[in-house]
Order: structure tokens, then C-alpha cells, then sequence
């Protein structure tokens, strides 16, 4: 796809379709307003006549007739009332406009939303803020994942989107840049979930970071086999691999694109290609997904690629602990004790429980990069969409400057997180009989308990846990990877950019 950003006046742009908002209200966009003109008040006329939705995210396709139009068809998206446009509901009318676009007979269209005023903080409303978002939204909203159908999909006819702003100078091309790669990085994380189990495992896993490296040179992998892994200490995050035939790697990538004295921010994605629960066996139903277990692992790598084309100034390691959990002769049973790489014993209560395993041990690995802060990401527990729902990301940490930085990100960018209480309170749940800890507590409070585990890993930096396991994928009819927590992420270490 083609994506420009035009500040030429709209009368100046020829296209199969042009994208216009229309509010409830006579305030309109100075866009849709010269729109309208140019089709002779045909927009005024439906919308008076009650033919034009206005409710925020409705859609129409308007035919034009008149002579002499630069566009033979309008979308025209509601954007609802003034006062309640929030920066949630403009996004809703860009995605709303582009599901729209997939399949219409436009090969070029004029995207002209982003002079839509919207209500809130200015870090939010401002134009070139609002561009960033179309930019990613677009991205987002036109991916598809038909690799494995064996009759793919007729091709779309649409293959070039001009967004049109007031300015197209640099910071505007900045914001624009940035969104693309941003949408761009959500559908490579799409890409790598989606990816069948029988295929994505963590040996493969491995080999995308080695293509991405070809592809940028700004990118450095290291790859620790299991033989390495277990030199150093490893054994609760082997212990997960140790029922599968496919071996267990550490995968690690760095960006360096600031200061060499500049400390590192760390990201950690929990890499499980496929979850069984091992012996501590999940059900059934629904287990097909559980090759999103490794979620957290892919929304790594789609930031890593932003990284990769923005170039940033600021430095980033990731370190990725890619495993799979299945059940045989040789898996580790309820009842095993292991000791982590930090030294701490571990009593594997449920086999199911694997994600802190895997994370303890690439939490006490990233020690040696001296980090900023480290943020570890991970499909942790059902618990946090019991919380949350499949809207927030469960959010916990040991510093409180480093969560309300990520806070704000995830408001900035609507990929929103929600903190929940780390208190040593909560630590108790964990005691064991028999090692210094056990992997799980009660059936109250799973996520933060979970959290807790992590956190006896962390003392030494500052740190930030992302449960996705609500906002990684969606289920049912439209099952498929979401690209979260890439927008979070993304806007939370550009803010860090030097």
C-alpha cells in the first residue's frame, strides 16, 4: 500500500473516493465543508433530509454525479457531537472509514479527517497527533493474514491513501512516519502470533530475529541455545521446555541508536510458541489459541521493527524466552523444585504456571546490561481478563514514575494499561514448604500474585509488568492477533528519545 501525506488544497487532489467527517452539528471540518461545495451541497442535503448518519463510526458511500468533481464517491463518516469527540471516538471514525475502504471499488482515495476537532489534551488533539493515529490506524485496519489459505482472496483494488493536513512539513511528516511504522510493527507482531504452532517454535522464533537483523543494521541478535542456557543457570525456564522435542531459546536483540554511555531500556516478551499447560493440562476448548502464548515475544519484535525504521536516539535490548510447554515423559511434574538462574529455588506447584518460570530467568539475565528500566511483557493470566476485560492491559511495577509513564502512553495512543496494587501483602501466597517459593498462589488475586513472583527478580532496577493476556488477541469470529502492546511501547520510549 502507498501512503503520502498532502498538504495540496483539496480542490487540487484527484481520487476514486474521498474520505470527509460529519458531525452532528453545523460545525464542520473545513474538509468536508469544500467537499461538499464541489458536489453542490449534496452532503447538506442527505444529512438534512436524515439520509447521513452522523452517530460517531456510521459510514455511507455517497455516488457523486456532478460534473467536473475530482471524486466519483464520498465516504462520509459520523463523527457525533462536538463536545463528546473524544480522541477514542476519532479513532473509532478512522477505523470505522477505513473497514469501509478494504473492500470498495476505489484504487485511490483521499483521506481527509485529521482537521476534525477533538476534544481533550493537546498531546492528544493537535493535528500532527492525530495524524500519527490515521497513519497507524490505516496500517492496522488493512492487514490480512491469508498465507495458509490454499484459494487466496481477490486482490483489493486499493493501493494508495493520500492523508491530507493543513502542513506537511517535518514534524508532520515525523507524526505521519512514525504512525506508518507503527501499524506496520502491530501487523509484523500479527504476522508472527498468527503464525501456526507446527511452524512458530522457538527455534523458528530465533530465525525471524536473525532476518530481522539482515533487514537493519541497526539490530544485533545473540541466540543462547539450551547447552548455553543451562551453563548459565537457566533451569525454570528449561524446565518448561523440558517436555517438548523443540528446544528452548533465548533470543536476544539490541538497538542502539543513542549515546554509548546511554543505559538501556529493556523490554522482556514471554515467548511460549505453544501452551499446553504441560502435565497441569488446560482444556480443550479453546486451547488453539494458546500459540498467542507468545504474544508477548511478538510485540517485542513489532517494536523493534519501529525502532529499526525510525531510528531513534536511545539505546534497547530485548530479551526474548521462547519455549514450549507439552506434557511428556520427560516434562516437569507438579511437585518439582528447580533453582533459577537468581539462585532461588522454585516449587512447581502448577505446570501451567509457566510464563513466570520462563520470565524469572530472562528477568535476572537482563542485570547485566545495566538497564534504564525494564519492562517485561507476557500473556501472563486468565486472572487479568477476569479484571479487566479484553480492554486494559494489566499493569504492575516497582516504580511508580516508571508505571505512570506507561500510563500515559497507553491514554496517549488508546492502547490503555490499568495498574493494580503490587503490595507485600499479596507476597505471602507464595510462601512454600519446601523451597524459597512456589509458582503460584491462590485462586484470589492470580494476577497480581503472579506479578509478585516476578517482582522477587527485579530488586534491582526499575521495572514494569505487562499482563496482555486480554488484549494480545481476539477470540471468536474475529480471532487473530491485535498487535498490542506495540502502540504503548512505541510512545513510551520515543518519549525517552534523545
Amino acid at each position: 500500500m502507498n501512503f503520502t501525506l498532502s498538504s495540496k488544497p483539496l480542490s487540487g487532489l484527484k481520487a476514486d473516493c474521498v474520505v470527509v467527517a460529519i458531525p452532528d452539528g453545523d460545525q464542520w471540518p473545513a474538509s468536508s465543508r469544500q467537499v461538499d461545495e464541489a458536489i453542490g451541497g449534496l452532503l447538506s442535503q442527505l444529512k438534512e433530509s436524515g439520509d447521513l448518519a452522523t452517530k460517531a463510526g456510521s459510514t455511507a458511500l455517497v455516488p457523486v454525479q456532478a460534473n467536473g468533481a475530482n471524486w466519483p464517491r464520498v465516504i462520509a463518516v459520523g463523527t457525533g457531537k462536538d463536545a463528546e469527540r473524544t480522541p477514542a471516538v476519532y479513532r473509532k471514525a478512522v477505523a470505522a472509514a477505513a473497514a469501509q475502504l478494504k473492500d470498495s471499488a476505489a484504487a485511490h482515495v483521499v483521506f481527509a479527517l485529521t482537521d476534525t476537532p477533538v476534544t481533550g489534551d493537546d498531546a492528544i488533539t493537535a493535528e500532527n497527533a492525530l495524524l500519527n493515529v490515521t497513519a497507524r490506524i490505516l496500517e492496522e485496519q488493512l492487514y490480512t493474514f491469508t498465507d495458509f489459505k490454499s484459494e487466496q482472496p481477490p486482490a483489493r483494488k486499493l493501493n494508495k491513501v493520500t492523508v491530507v493536513a493543513s502542513a506537511s512539513d517535518a514534524p508532520a511528516k515525523a507524526a505521519f512516519k512514525l504512525g506508518l511504522a507503527t501499524g506496520r510493527g502491530m501487523n509484523f507482531t500479527r504476522d508472527l502470533a498468527n503464525m501456526p504452532p507446527n511452524i512458530c517454535n522457538p527455534v523458528w522464533l530465533a530465525e525471524q530475529a536473525q532476518k530481522l537483523a539482515s533487514e537493519f543494521d541497526e539490530i544485533k541478535v545473540d541466540i543462547l541455545d539450551e547447552d548455553q542456557m543451562k551453563e548459565l543457570g537457566m533451569n525454570t525456564l528449561l524446565s518448561v521446555a523440558a517436555g517438548s522435542t523443540q528446544p528452548a531459546r533465548l533470543i536476544v536483540m539490541e538497538y542502539r541508536g543513542g549515546d554509548a554511555n546511554d543505559k538501556p531500556h529493556v523490554l522482556v516478551g514471554k515467548g511460549i510458541t505453544f501452551d499446553t499447560g504441560g502435565i497441569s493440562l488446560k482444556p480443550g476448548q479453546g486451547m488453539d489459541e494458546m500459540k498467542y502464548d507468545m504474544g508477548g515475544a511478538a510485540a517485542v519484535f513489532g517494536t523493534m521493527k519501529v525502532l529499526a525504521e525510525t531510528k531513534p536516539k536511545l539505546n534497547v535490548v530485548t530479551v526474548i524466552a521462547a519455549a514450549e510447554n507439552m506434557p511428556d515423559g520427560s516434562a516437569t511434574r507438579p511437585g518439582d523444585i528447580v533453582t533459577s538462574m537468581a539462585g532461588h529455588t522454585v516449587e512447581i506447584l502448577n505446570t501451567d504456571a509457566e510464563g513466570r518460570l520462563v520470565l524469572c530467568d530472562a528477568l535476572t539475565y537482563v542485570k547485566r546490561f545495566d538497564p534504564e528500566t525494564v519492562i517485561d511483557l507476557a500473556t501472563l493470566t486468565g486472572a487479568v481478563i477476569v479484571a479487566l476485560g479484553h480492554h486494559a492491559t494489566g499493569l504492575l511495577g516497582n516504580d511508580d514514575a516508571l508505571a505512570n509513564e506507561l500510563l500515559a502512553a497507553g491514554e496517549r495512543t488508546g492502547d490503555r494499561a490499568w495498574r493494580l496494587p503490587l503490595w507485600d501483602e499479596y507476597q505471602s501466597s507464595l510462601d512454600s514448604n519446601f523451597a524459597d517459593i512456589q509458582n503460584i498462589g491462590g485462586r484470589d488475586a492470580g494476577t497480581i500474585t503472579a506479578a509478585c513472583f516476578l517482582s522477587r527478580f527485579t530488586k534491582e532496577y526499575r521495572w514494569a509488568h505487562l499482563d496482555i493476556a486480554g488484549t494480545a488477541w481476539h477470540t471468536g469470529k474475529n480471532k487473530g492477533a491485535s498487535g498490542r502492546p506495540v502502540p504503548l511501547l512505541v510512545d513510551y520510549l520515543m518519549s525517552h528519545a534523545q
